[in-house]
């Protein structure tokens, strides 16, 4: 079993108490600004290519998502897009930061 799913209540708990949209944001910038652009809109080359529909990260179906579901689809992949272990201490920021780019 991986490591973050023995830890993901742990992540959960902690994303109330400390997320942090600007070390978020250096951590979204790092793993997810490729496929889901600087401001959530996301790369329509790479949508293209893996033939899917992506939505702006501050679109309401997005936004409407809870906390847990956003770390989990970061964390494990969510249709074609593969989950972002490695991005596990930042979870919780990265979400804070996501939150940011409401429309």
């Amino acid at each position: 079993m991986k490591l973050y799913k023995l830890f993901f209540p742990m992540v959960l708990v902690s994303a109330a108490w400390a997320a942090d949209a600007a070390a978020g944001k250096a951590a979204y910038d790092a793993s997810c600004k490729k496929c889901h652009g600087a401001d959530g809109t996301p790369n329509a080359a790479m949508a293209r290519m893996l033939k899917v529909e992506m939505k702006h990260l501050g679109a309401p179906e997005v936004q409407g998502k809870s906390d847990a579901a956003l770390i989990k689809e970061t964390l494990e992949g969510v249709g074609k897009m593969k989950g972002i272990p490695a991005v596990e201490k930042d979870a919780a920021n990265i979400v804070a930061f996501i939150r940011t780019l409401k429309k």
